[in-house]
């Protein structure tokens, strides 16, 4: 539903701006391309100027950059966003062929966050499955409702990846709302499918920047909203890792990544969106995945 959504919007998209300058400017259509391509390009250049904004408002401490690095951070997650949601959601097949399960690996699901579908973790599963992992992929939607109405789909994966694989229980692997997702899942179902979680950028304690965003989901991310509120309440109890960026450009203020129950793990000098695309954070989770579970007859629980 999102990439078909996405591929129909950013046609009448561009449609429209060839079509305005064509009429402010009188030019034939195939001069029109370009300006109206620089036009896309332009407003996704504000799109990103305005998270900056909202990241700067809201600021956490944070490890100092160089300009040069900060300059480079800023462009990675410009670049992130065009790349992700104008080449790859919009032709998601193209970027994500069908889940490849074999049966006994060592198996590892990914939730994508806000806005978007499985098409976000197009390079990350990559780099997992030539780790020697079986990698699954699901798609929530519709996109802006309630993150608790996108748990029964993430169940039904869960059940469908376990069954296929072969495997008592699974990893999760979760972008930004994902982990929400993730979370109200265990609340929800307990944790006898899965051994693991880890989240990459989730606003565990909510974000302001969700505050001018669509959806139900949206409200619920909102710092100190009931949702989130209940969510605390029940905390994770299989072992748990927060990979946290502190220069978060949409979690803010950055320090709203972290859970009192996980291990805090800070990842410097990276967009939200440019996390998915890096290959720190593909070695980080290859680590993270392949570290040895605590055995639940000696551990503490968590």
């Amino acid at each position: 539903m999102v990439p078909v959504a996405l591929m129909f919007w950013l046609v009448v998209e561009f449609a429209t701006y060839v079509n305005l300058t064509r009429y402010f400017f009188g030019l034939p259509i195939g001069d029109a391309l370009l300006p109206a391509l620089g036009a896309l390009l332009g407003l996704r250049l504000g799109i990103v100027a305005i998270t900056w904004i909202f990241a700067w408002a809201y600021p956490s401490p944070a490890p100092r950059l160089t300009a040069w690095r900060y300059a480079g951070m800023l462009i990675g997650e410009y670049l992130a966003f065009i790349f992700g949601f104008i080449l790859v959601l919009p032709f998601e097949r193209l970027w994500m062929p069908a889940d490849r399960l074999q049966p006994g690996r060592p198996t590892v699901l990914l939730v994508h966050g806000y806005g978007c579908s499985r098409g976000v973790w197009w390079f990350i599963r990559r780099r997992l499955e030539a780790a020697g992992y079986n990698v699954a992929s699901v798609s929530l939607t519709p996109p802006y409702t309630s993150v608790g109405k996108m748990v029964p789909q993430l169940n039904a994966r869960i059940e469908a990846v376990i069954a296929a694989a072969g495997v008592q229980q699974l990893t999760l692997v979760a972008h930004s709302m994902g982990g929400l997702v993730c979370r109200s899942y265990l609340a929800r179902h307990g944790i006898a499918r899965v051994n693991r979680l880890i989240t990459l950028a989730s606003p565990h304690q909510g974000s302001e920047m969700a505050r001018i965003a669509i959806g139900q989901n949206a409200r619920e991310m909102e710092p100190g909203s009931q949702w989130l509120r209940d969510l605390a309440t029940d905390p994770v109890k299989i072992p748990v890792v927060s990979v946290r960026t502190p220069h978060d450009n949409y979690v803010m203020p950055q320090d709203n990544q972290r859970l009192p129950e996980a291990r805090d793990v800070e990842l410097p000098g990276i967009g939200h969106l440019a996390l998915l695309l890096s290959s720190r954070t593909a070695a980080l989770l290859i680590e993270l995945c392949g570290e040895p579970l605590p055995d639940p007859e000696t551990s503490i629980r968590y």
